[in-house]
């Protein structure tokens, strides 16, 4: 039988996937923290929301901590409590939020990875054979870091995508929120070989499978796919496997950028970033390289 927290949580994902657009990913996340809360309460006769208060949000925040979830992991169980009780008091469902007076620390983000523009290069180059194999890889790293995506994004590109005479991607982000990047001559040139010359020894004939990249089996390929090749093509060029992944060719895009003199507004929008605080991050990235520099050539440094 559902309790009425389960009923509850049930009601609050599904109007938050509708009303923001969350993705499957992230509407899991919230299911499995908000699961685990609700199995915590259970286990100590809390059935309803109404009856949370601040003691049991921080026993359980205390009990993850005690079976060794990671801070990351209990900053993101509390912003799931934190985001349904307020759905609930907003609506008037439960009187007054539990989690207000939770203390809200930020946790503080590390430097992204990145490599030199010369790694990245030399990761690209060695990509040079002319096989459908070579050519679909070569496109699919030089699409990554010449446009900024997601490896979600690159592996749910349809060819309908590629649009403005093959000029620009339509992208559709995060909380289904589409963009449109364009490919850069690098990218456009090696992106345009690969789907005259060997998209079709992949496709098999499928008219109906419009995916870009796919698999020697003509599917879409997964992240786990995409992240084998992208190691496989790195180890060629004597980078590290753990230098180097899929977003790690995402935050190159923006770094080189930003190192280019690109405006921080512009790079927000091409990677399809809604809050500017995200994408500042790379002006740490760019601080950081200025004082390797500064420390590196000034003689007083």
């Amino acid at each position: 039988m559902t309790s009425s927290l389960e009923y509850e949580i049930g009601v609050f994902l599904d109007a938050t996937a509708l009303e923001q657009g969350l993705s499957d990913n992230t509407r899991r996340a919230y299911a499995n923290d908000l699961g685990r809360f609700a199995a915590f309460l259970s286990a100590r006769g809390i059935g309803s929301a109404a009856d949370i208060s601040r003691d049991h949000i921080v026993e359980f925040l205390e009990n993850e901590r005690g079976r060794g979830r990671m801070g990351s992991t209990r900053m993101r169980r509390t912003a799931a409590i934190r985001s349904f009780l307020k759905y609930l008091s907003a609506r008037r469902i439960i009187r007054g939020n539990a989690a207000d007076t939770l203390d809200s620390q930020k946790k503080a983000r590390p430097l992204p990875k990145v490599l030199s523009e010369g790694e990245v290069a030399a990761m690209i180059d060695a990509v040079s054979g002319k096989d459908p194999r070579s050519l679909r890889d070569r496109a699919m790293l030089e699409t990554l870091y010449g446009c900024g995506l997601r490896v979600s994004e690159l592996c749910e590109l349809k060819t309908d995508d590629v649009v403005g005479e093959g000029e620009l991607l339509r992208i559709l982000g995060k909380g289904s929120k589409e963009r449109v990047v364009p490919i850069g001559h690098a990218a456009g040139a090696a992106l345009t070989e690969y789907l005259d010359c060997a998209r079709g020894s992949f496709g098999r004939g499928d008219l109906s499978e419009t995916h870009v990249f796919l698999t020697r089996l003509g599917r879409p390929f997964t992240r786990q796919g995409v992240f084998k090749i992208i190691r496989e093509r790195a180890a060629a060029a004597s980078i590290a496997a753990d230098r180097i992944s899929p977003h790690v060719l995402r935050h190159c895009f923006a770094s080189h950028m930003l190192a280019h003199g690109a405006d921080i507004r512009a790079i927000q929008e091409l990677l399809g970033h809604s809050d500017i605080g995200t994408t500042q991050i790379y002006t740490h990235v760019d601080a950081a390289r200025f004082s390797e520099i500064h420390r590196a050539h000034h003689p007083r440094a």
